[in-house]
């Protein structure tokens, strides 16, 4: 089937959007294994901590170097590649035994995932050569993502609820070779050998960076956020991002021009992703807390109650371009940005046991504000590249993705245990002994098995405790989630304004409105608008 056909270009793109939904998935179907693999793997809470972020951490790491490879040595084998290498990985989390090795295999895992992830936008912009069209597939890629990270509660649930923990590693073994089968079938081969030449210094420089920022950022609810190593950390960050930048801009051939970052349809595109992925990641670590230990629900009922995040997420994506396209980027992304900061306001104003038609309501806006954010900003990041670099766009997208969701855990997650930990130690748990109360304050769930094992006359008292000490955390971590997403909107007013070019426009190179950047409503000129011939780009 010719990519150069509607129906060939429409299968590359069912393809490309079975291996980001793979990897999508199981970035949240592990989370809710983590009761049982601390019972079963006798894992520690470092070992649970490792075994979701070594995953992130190997795919933030390595995702600008896999993308700048792919477009260099051919995006088709990078796909094929990394989608058996995380099957393999996959199948053996499945039959390990101990924490430390399944700590190692997620590593693994990410760094395949960093592999796929970026080739599969890049293969949707070479079949998508017009900017119409290729704001309708990334809508349509943009949509599956979400559905993956959404649906993966669920899916974890549903195997927990019959099978052991070794099932939700072994569910990804069939969905990995599906995809590795579509990609073989569909993915024509594409590359950019003399555009995307090799850049060693700029790959080690933006792998210890990201790596380092996104390890840091980890580490730091551990460690404390101003204690010595974390602010190390952070510090050595940001010297290897000035280290990256001053080599690509001394680089006859960059891995990425960072003068595009001056330019707002890439800049602050990056940077409403990254926001939107915190306020998801964040959510989701929140509220399946909220639902098992406050609600009393198992891991099953939490993971379908959170599906209206994954319908709404799938829609706002595809209607997000469609709106981009008849009233422009700035619009639709920031109405996305504030209908989170708005659903998070909501839930920090709502009660311990409101109604689930309450909570429907705050998850409707959130996948919506998450679908109208994140489709139409990363179509934005990759009209401003030009095919030859569409990997290394990609994996921009990818890595802001990635610490914006890492950024969300972390942030939420230690603004919440802060304020759960001091109301708890100054409640009723303050009267039991100074071990038990400081177990209870590292572990929600030990808190409560501590008030259900009580004496009759302190059970009420005490579960009242958590229950209180937990909603405060919890309504607090909201707040500072909705001050975040209302900053990203200010930020995200700097996108151009106008809608995308007509298809007439888009075949002849672009929108003809304003200079890019502008930030004025120009929409800037689209170098991806541009037949895949000539020594640019080669497709076989």
């Amino acid at each position: 089937m010719s990519p150069q056909t509607s129906a060939g270009r429409y299968a590359v793109l069912t393809a490309a959007c079975l291996a980001a939904f793979t990897i999508n998935l199981d970035t949240t179907i592990v989370n809710v294994a983590l009761p049982d693999l601390s019972s079963q793997l006798h894992a520690g809470t470092r070992d649970l901590q490792w075994i979701v972020d070594g995953y992130n951490l190997a795919f933030a790491a390595l995702v600008l170097t896999a993308g700048s490879l792919g477009d260099r040595f051919g995006r088709r084998p990078a796909l094929l590649a990394g989608l058996a290498g995380f099957a393999l990985a996959a199948g053996a989390g499945a039959t390990v035994h101990s924490p430390g090795a399944l700590v190692l295999l997620r590593f693994a895992m990410g760094g395949c995932a960093a592999v796929i992830f970026p080739t599969t936008l890049s293969v949707i912009t070479n079949a998508f050569p017009q900017r119409r069209e290729r704001a309708k597939a990334v809508g349509i890629w943009g949509a599956v993502t979400g559905l993956g990270v959404a649906v993966g509660p669920v899916c974890g649930g549903l195997l927990l609820a019959h099978f052991g923990w070794p099932s939700v590693f072994a569910a990804l073994v069939p969905v990995a070779l599906l995809a590795l089968a579509a990609a073989w079938r569909w993915v024509p081969e594409s590359s950019a050998p003399e555009q995307a030449r090799l850049d060693p210094l700029g790959l080690a420089a933006s792998s210890a960076a990201i790596g380092l920022l996104v390890y840091t950022i980890i580490e730091a609810p551990r460690r404390g956020w101003t204690a010595p190593a974390s602010t190390a950390g952070f510090a050595a960050a940001a010297a290897l991002a000035v280290v990256f930048v001053l080599v690509e801009r001394r680089r006859p051939h960059p891995m990425i021009d960072v003068s595009l970052f001056r330019t707002p349809a890439f800049s602050a595109a990056s940077g409403s992703v990254a926001v939107a992925f915190f306020a998801l990641f964040g959510f989701i670590f929140l509220v399946t807390q909220y639902f098992q230990f406050i609600r009393g629900y198992g891991t099953l009922s939490t993971g379908v109650r959170i599906l209206p995040v994954a319908f709404t997420l799938a829609l706002g994506s595809v209607a997000g371009v469609a709106l981009a396209t008849r009233i422009g980027t700035r619009s639709v992304v920031t109405a996305g940005l504030l209908a989170l900061a708005a659903a998070f306001g909501w839930i920090a104003l709502s009660p311990a046991f409101g109604s689930y038609g309450q909570i429907v309501g705050q998850m409707v806006l959130i996948g919506g504000g998450l679908g109208l954010t994140t489709a139409p900003a990363t179509e934005s990041i990759l009209s401003v590249l030009p095919p030859a670099k569409a990997g290394v766009g990609s994996a921009v997208n990818d890595a802001t993705r990635e610490a914006g969701g890492s950024l969300g855990v972390a942030v939420l997650g230690s603004v919440f245990t802060s304020l759960y930990a001091h109301r708890l130690a100054a409640g009723a748990f303050a009267a039991l002994p100074h071990p038990v109360t400081a177990t209870a304050q590292e572990s929600v769930g030990a808190a409560l098995h501590t008030a259900a094992t009580a004496p009759a006359v302190d059970q009420a008292g005490l579960l009242a405790a958590v229950q209180s000490s937990f909603m405060s955390g919890f309504h607090l971590a909201c707040v500072v989630a909705a001050g975040i997403c209302v900053l990203g909107a200010g930020a995200a007013l700097a996108l151009p304004g106008r809608p995308l070019p007509s298809r007439s426009a888009a075949g002849d190179g672009g929108a003809q409105a304003g200079p890019a950047g502008d930030g004025l409503g120009g929409v800037p000129p689209d170098p991806a608008d541009r037949r895949l011939t000539g020594p640019q780009e080669s497709m076989r």
